[in-house]
């Protein structure tokens, strides 16, 4: 028995390997449920040829969907519609955002969300007088800016630190 465990073994890790490997099979258009078939019409005709990880991306798009209030609906569709009205250009470049807000650190998604939040829960005068604010800054300015918080994010970092060894005294 002892002799056939590192065999065992390398079969079951290479059959593990190939199973994590092998992507999700393609998803018949019959065996979607009618909510999922109406909320997916546009992509019936070339349902069949769509890669099997787009199919995955989809129904959990249709599953998210499903969970929304009215209310997470209706902002769902306006922000589809401001998309559709969007031109390539400006597409391109909110993905090249998302992708380097992706890329960042959790730490710091965390603190851009809690800023965009702090933003958005501002009196629309407010909003508009800080919009004008950097939009009126040069570049230099915008890099100072973002320079000057840069160090104030890292000096509270510091201070946090420093906070703790007196604490656990």
């Amino acid at each position: 028995m002892k002799r056939w465990l590192p065999l065992l073994t390398l079969l079951l890790w290479s059959v593990v390997t190939l199973a994590a490997e092998t992507p999700p099979p393609v998803t018949d258009w019959k065996a979607l449920t009618p909510e999922q078939q109406q909320l997916l019409k546009p992509f019936e005709q070339r349902w069949q040829t769509l890669p099997p990880d787009r199919q995955q991306r989809l129904l959990q798009g249709t599953q998210r969907w499903q969970q929304m209030n009215p209310e997470e609906r209706a902002q769902a569709n306006e922000r589809l519609e401001r998309w559709k009205q969007m031109k390539p250009e400006e597409r391109e470049q909110v993905r090249q955002r998302f992708e380097r807000f992706r890329n960042l650190p959790p730490e710091e998604q965390q603190r851009l969300r809690q800023a965009h939040k702090w933003y958005k829960n501002q009196p629309p005068e407010k909003r508009e007088e800080l919009r004008q604010r950097w939009q009126q800054m040069s570049p230099e300015e915008r890099a100072r800016f973002r320079e000057n918080r840069q160090h104030r994010q890292e000096q509270k970092q510091q201070d946090r630190g420093r906070e703790r060894p007196a604490r656990e005294r």
